[in-house]
């Protein structure tokens, strides 16, 4: 109930977005967070070259803090209900949206990545969004990558003390005042002649391998990916 009358507010969810929006400054500002790997996408940025960001929906809370660079970035959000306020709440941070995901307006949005990489912006996709199976890989990121020759950078983040939300995605939300690591990896080359699938199943492996090693390193529960949904014909 309480999320169908915000839904249907728009005063509700400006304030909602507003709020969130002040929550992640402010766990920002009072935690002592450390970023690794900055120099993948300094790296790119400086020769001009755009990429794609891949990181897991439940980790994507803190990651708008991780691009201080004046490089245009755009997420592709869902359309959905929960993705409106998501979008809002990342444009107070500075950080545009693309409307779409991979199980609705697939072939749109995948334009829309295209077309933003090849203009020189990079683009932020949660490849298990924006319902999952968690932490399981759709093909739309190496789609976008392989069509507009960018590389695909991996993104995750941990932080403690944590709560972890009882969603799909089991979402982190931080608490102010804590440690946390946002953590680049390495980049992902994805050839024009890749194999899609195979691809995909390497980014997979390689956000899961990434998250696993902050969780670990900050002593937090492994949260395991969902079973896979073969039957979805995910986009």
């Amino acid at each position: 109930m309480a999320f169908k009358s915000l839904s249907r507010s728009p005063v509700l969810r400006a304030a909602a977005c507003w709020l969130g929006a002040q929550y992640i400054r402010f766990v920002w500002l009072t935690g002592r967070w450390r970023v690794d790997g900055a120099n993948h996408p300094e790296k790119l940025l400086a020769e001009g070259r755009p990429f794609v960001v891949a990181f897991w929906h439940g980790r994507l809370l803190m990651l708008p803090k991780a691009w201080p660079y004046p490089a245009r970035f755009q997420m592709v959000i869902s359309q959905h209900a929960d993705g409106e306020l998501i979008s809002r709440t990342v444009g107070i941070l500075g950080i545009g949206t693309l409307a779409g995901s991979t199980s609705r307006g697939a072939a749109s949005v995948l334009r829309g990545m295209v077309r933003t990489l090849l203009d020189g912006g990079c683009v932020g996709i949660t490849p298990d969004g924006p319902r999952g199976p968690r932490m399981r890989a759709a093909p739309g990121a190496v789609q976008a990558a392989r069509l507009a020759g960018a590389p695909i950078l991996p993104l995750a983040y941990a932080c403690r003390p944590i709560r972890l939300a009882g969603s799909w995605d089991r979402m982190l939300i931080p608490l102010p005042f804590g440690r946390g690591i946002v953590r680049w990896g390495e980049p992902l080359d994805i050839p024009r002649d890749a194999d899609v699938d195979a691809e995909t199943r390497k980014l997979e492996d390689r956000l899961n391998a990434l998250a696993a090693a902050l969780d670990d390193e900050l002593g937090l529960p492994q949260i395991k990916p969902g079973a896979p949904d073969m039957a979805k014909g995910r986009a």
